[in-house]
Formats: C-alpha cells, sequence, structure tokens
C-alpha cells in the first residue's frame, strides 16, 4: 500500500456584495469571500492538499487567477479537476479532516451538507470528512469579520492496478 498526506491552506478577504460560499453550500450572511472565483475557502484548501500529497504544486499553479475563464468560476469544478488528477495518478481519497476560522456567520449548522457536497465530488463516504469551525476570539482580521481561513489535510492511498 502506499499512502500520501496532503495539507493545504486557504485565505479570503470577506467584503460586502459577494456571496458566501464554503464548502460548496452557500450561506447567508452579508459578507461573502472575495475572489477570481467564487473564493470557497474550504474547498480551495482540500484542493491544496490534494495537489500537495501528490507533489502538483498548488491551485495557482493549476488554475491562475489571470485565467479570465475562470473569473467567478464555481470552486466545486475546481475541485472536480483536482480530484481528476488525483485518480490519474491512481490514488483514492481515505479521509478529509479540515477546519474553519471565522467569527461569523456560524456554520456548522451547514457542515453536514458540507460534508454531502464534497464527498458526491470524491466519490468518499460522508463519514470520511471532518469539517470543524473556530473563532479567533476576536482576534486577527478573522476576529474582525475582514476574513477567514480553511486547514485542510487529506490522506490519499494507491489504488492497485
Amino acid at each position: 500500500m502506499s499512502y500520501r498526506i496532503g495539507s493545504g491552506i486557504d485565505f479570503h478577504q470577506l467584503v460586502e456584495g459577494r456571496d458566501l460560499w464554503i464548502g460548496g453550500v452557500k450561506i447567508p450572511h452579508y459578507k461573502g469571500a472575495l475572489g477570481h472565483s467564487d473564493a470557497d475557502v474550504l474547498l480551495h484548501a482540500i484542493c491544496d492538499a490534494l495537489l500537495g500529497a501528490l507533489s502538483l504544486g498548488d491551485i495557482g499553479k493549476h488554475f491562475p487567477d489571470t485565467d479570465a475563464s475562470l473569473k467567478n468560476i464555481d470552486s466545486k469544478i475546481l475541485l472536480e479537476k483536482v480530484y481528476d488528477l488525483v485518480q490519474e495518478r491512481q490514488y483514492k481519497v481515505v479521509n478529509i479532516d479540515s477546519s474553519l476560522c471565522l467569527e461569523k456567520p456560524k456554520v456548522m449548522p451547514y457542515a453536514d451538507q458540507m460534508r454531502k457536497t464534497i464527498a458526491g465530488i470524491l466519490h468518499i463516504s460522508i463519514d470520511d470528512i471532518s469539517i470543524k469551525a473556530t473563532t479567533t476570539e476576536t482576534m486577527g482580521f478573522a476576529g474582525r469579520e475582514e476574513g477567514l481561513v480553511a486547514y485542510a489535510t487529506v490522506l490519499l492511498e494507491k489504488v492497485n492496478s
């Protein structure tokens, strides 16, 4: 058996006038994440973790913000494309552990929907996906509600040919 571990992290600024997408789920809030795509911080961190596990660089290498065709792209599509790279290299996702860091809104009521969305894209069980959330106790940019952060760790297993 061959296993690969990857970690990912992503940050996005929160601004008024944008939708807030986290884990492939639109969350009601007066601010949304700013980015070239839909700025889904959790899916971006998972993409980076998957790419890192296979030494394929990061999300910016594969989906640069200079590419006009990616403007406002749904990050679920980016995760699908990254998963294609995982499969091409004959790996499967064993599990994902992730953490979100933001003051507001409270996101745990949406965690099961996020897990279901991610599981569907990666063809794994929702029981293989952990999503946690924390605040920074009002400290730093996340605490001031200026932005949010996501961390993700993935384990990949080589599929026997």
